[in-house]
């Protein structure tokens, strides 16, 4: 394994870990909605990357201008997602939102990678998404020993999960193509990101009142914006300028397996032999990312010149 790919996947890696801690810091305040947090986290967040990258926004202006589309795309993505995974999660309970929403989108980046760039997903990638799912499905299963939610819940919530996840890989996707067509790591990230912070304001507006109605619950909303958002998403950006979108989000299960590992050692909660099994085959996926390529070797193109798309990660 390359030390660019190595440093990648490490990024990814802390990135998850941060990603993990947010359902515990959220019930530190429990009376505050899946909106107002979503949109507080993401948002507040979106907006500090944009931030940061002033210089390379207006350096990359004019090819972020040229690439408008794509922008929006990604930037509607990024607002749509933390609604729907927090929602998701209101609805269904942590254990299956987090699973269904972050367990579908390797699948969903994997697809975009081979329908759109045409890239031929290698048998590790696959092996490794397979396991990863079933290692969530595992520790989801395992962690059902809280009340039932209801069936309009629990289906809604599945639905909800499954537009998380496909909205969270299609936003990295977008911030990978733009990288590939020359465009800075700041900039990319810089315009999806900040894009999607004020589409989310309007939504924090209106929804986050009780996030300002005690200390702790302004505290809950800053951790999350500035540390598992903002520094997050920054480590995620740095990696995928080194990975593929579908190794990155792939490596991302990680996230379920650090939020039960939180709860257990810090919330005091048990699991199950079956949710100590779905933690391994997750770890198991982690090490299968880290050595395998993502995509398979490229074709040589007829015409002599590099296939787009087709480096590995």
């Amino acid at each position: 394994m390359t030390e660019p790919r190595l440093v990648g996947v490490v990024a990814i890696l802390v990135t998850s870990v941060l990603w993990g801690t947010t359902g515990t810091a959220a019930t530190l305040a429990p009376t505050v909605g899946p909106l107002a947090i979503g949109s507080a986290a993401l948002g507040i967040g979106g907006l500090l990357q944009a931030a940061i990258a002033l210089p390379s926004l207006h350096a990359a202006r004019a090819a972020l201008r040229a690439r408008l589309g794509m922008v929006i795309l990604g930037a509607v993505s990024v607002a749509i997602y933390p609604l729907a995974f927090y929602t998701s999660m209101h609805l269904a309970g942590v254990a299956v939102g987090s699973v269904v929403s972050l367990a579908s989108a390797p699948l969903a980046s994997g697809l975009l990678e081979r329908v759109v760039d045409r890239r031929t997903l290698s048998r590790w990638w696959m092996l490794a998404a397979g396991s990863g799912v079933i290692g969530s499905v595992m520790l989801c299963v395992a962690k059902f020993d809280g009340p039932a939610a209801s069936a309009a819940g629990t289906i809604s919530g599945i639905l909800l999960g499954l537009l998380a996840g496909a909205t969270y890989a299609l936003y990295s996707w977008v911030a990978r193509r733009l990288m590939e067509d020359g465009v800075s790591r700041g900039a990319s990230m810089g315009a999806v990101f900040g894009l999607g912070g004020l589409l989310l304001l309007p939504v924090l507006v209106i929804t986050g009142a009780p996030l300002i109605a005690s200390s702790q619950a302004f505290a809950v909303a800053a951790y999350m914006a500035l540390v598992p958002m903002f520094l997050g998403y920054v480590l995620f950006g740095i990696g995928l300028t080194r990975v593929s979108a579908s190794t990155a989000t792939t490596i991302t299960i990680a996230e379920p397996a650090v939020a039960t590992l939180l709860a257990v050692i810090i919330v005091g909660e048990r699991l199950t032999v079956l949710g100590w099994a779905g933690l391994g085959v997750i770890g198991l996926v982690l090490v299968l990312l880290a050595l395998a390529p993502a995509t398979a070797p490229p074709r040589k193109p007829r015409s002599g010149l590099p296939l787009r798309g087709s480096m590995t990660g």
